[in-house]
């Protein structure tokens, strides 16, 4: 069943059984926007006791505020009831929820006019009661009622307007825009799991470099990553920077970013240079031209706890750190011995190295010399070349009459160098190159440390 559908099905169930029930928020902005809804949502008058009943296998997600997930053949469909939203202590959540009868006291209390309008499923009559018909047309965000109180209700709808203004290609409607400036102080009230989710929400929605610009503009970007407000007027050597200062190769970078791109890519692209504001040494310093010595191992270091405090997944860390730590390294490929090489290509989902790369080079010097070298070696470079087999084990060492101890990780650390560079092809050459290079060395320490 598509997703469509199953949503309908669920509204003309609720309807058979007695009940009021349209499709609601996102999924109607979107359908009239002739896009595929991400998900479906249903708002209806049935209580969460009277949806379960009907949906004996629906999950309470959030039965306190009249949620339930109701699931089928891996699609899911938000059910919520018809609802007034009473205080928000957290600046998040409402302290207590009382259920309505009407659709329209429902809508009131959600945050842009875009997102409050309803659709019967059977004839895709809207019922609009914030004009979002007219916002939509217009091509406007414009919170519900007064900015101020949705803002104080929610603060992540701060960061929301943000997002749906730049992936719509939308203006902020003024009032919404002003209030937005008098809260943006109050957004780290909002967890960091939930500020994470909405920052990668616009890395990869295909409008980046607009959604950290206008997050700029509505004085958010210092509240929420001052580690990237940073990067503004940070200026570069022009020989290799011509396009300007750190923040705007940055920004650069975000609007090559497609939409549907990793978050893992989509965070190495924002924060591969963080770490240039601190590094940064003039031309009169240097003696020749402005320099930023170090700054990918600082640049790790501001990364690695900034993603710790948005609470990314170890995974996601890793690569994304992985990406900053490497992205200076293509400079050097053309004189990389082959084993060199070959390990920098191994690196683990290696594609976003070459992604971030090429975004990089486009948004500077557009010299992709180092990318296409790259490309082409990946491309033409069997994988059993650039990740063979081992010669030799540590198993095979003992049996020629090493010791067991630290010094065999060394020598098999090596032949594989040897291997990898072409030197050694087979498991005789190898063995041949070991005790050339080891025995009688090896044997004669072993020796020294029987006689102690």
């Amino acid at each position: 069943m598509e997703p469509r559908a199953f949503a309908n099905s669920i509204c003309k169930t609720l309807q058979d059984a007695g009940f009021q029930a349209f499709l609601v928020g996102g999924c109607v902005r979107d359908l009239l926007l002739k896009r595929e809804p991400a998900d479906y949502d249903v708002a209806t008058d049935a209580t969460p006791e009277q949806v379960l009943r009907l949906y004996p296998n629906g999950l309470a997600v959030g039965a306190r505020f009249g949620v339930i997930l109701v699931p089928q053949d891996g699609l899911k469909v938000e059910v919520a009831t018809f609802r007034s939203d009473i205080g928000y202590a957290d600046g998040r959540h409402p302290d207590r929820v009382e259920y309505s009868t009407t659709p329209e006291e429902d809508v009131r209390r959600r945050d842009f006019t875009i997102n409050g309008l309803l659709m019967r499923h059977d004839t895709e009559e809207v019922l609009d009661f914030v004009n979002g018909q007219a916002d939509l047309k217009d091509g406007t965000i414009r919170a519900i009622g007064e900015p101020d109180r949705r803002f104080a209700e929610d603060k992540l709808r701060i960061l929301r307007a943000v997002r749906f203004a730049a992936r719509f290609g939308y203006e902020i409607e003024a009032e919404t825009f002003r209030a937005i400036r008098r809260h943006s102080k109050e957004v780290p009230q909002v967890s960091a799991e939930r500020i994470r989710e909405e920052l990668t929400k616009m890395l990869t929605e295909g409008a980046a470099r607009t959604a950290f610009e206008l997050s700029d503009t509505c004085w958010l970007l210092p509240i929420v990553l001052p580690e990237i407000a940073a990067l503004k007027g940070v200026a570069q050597p022009p020989q290799y920077h011509p396009e300007g200062d750190v923040w705007t190769h940055t920004m650069m970078m975000l609007e090559g970013l497609p939409a549907g791109c990793s978050a893992t890519l989509a965070w190495g692209a924002l924060l591969h240079d963080v770490g240039k504001p601190a590094t940064f040494r003039s031309a009169k310093e240097t003696g020749d031209r402005i320099r930023f010595d170090g700054h990918v191992e600082v640049g790790t270091a501001i990364a690695r706890a900034l993603l710790g405090k948005l609470r990314f997944s170890n995974d996601e860390t890793e690569q994304i750190l992985s990406l900053i730590e490497n992205h200076m390294r293509f400079k050097d490929v053309g004189r990389m011995k082959p084993a060199t090489l070959k390990r920098f290509v191994r690196l683990p989902q290696f594609g976003e190295h070459l992604d971030l790369h090429r975004l990089d080079c486009l948004s500077s010097n557009r010299n992709l010399a180092a990318y296409d070298f790259v490309r082409d070696f990946v491309s033409k470079t069997p994988p059993e070349v650039v990740r063979p087999a081992r010669l030799l084990t540590g198993t095979d060492l003992l049996e020629m009459g090493f010791a067991a101890g630290p010094d065999l990780g060394r020598i098999l650390a090596t032949v594989e160098e040897a291997q990898l560079n072409g030197e050694l092809t087979n498991v005789e050459e190898a063995k041949s190159f070991v005790e050339k290079e080891f025995g009688a060395k090896e044997r004669d320490k072993e020796a020294l440390r029987r006689c102690r």
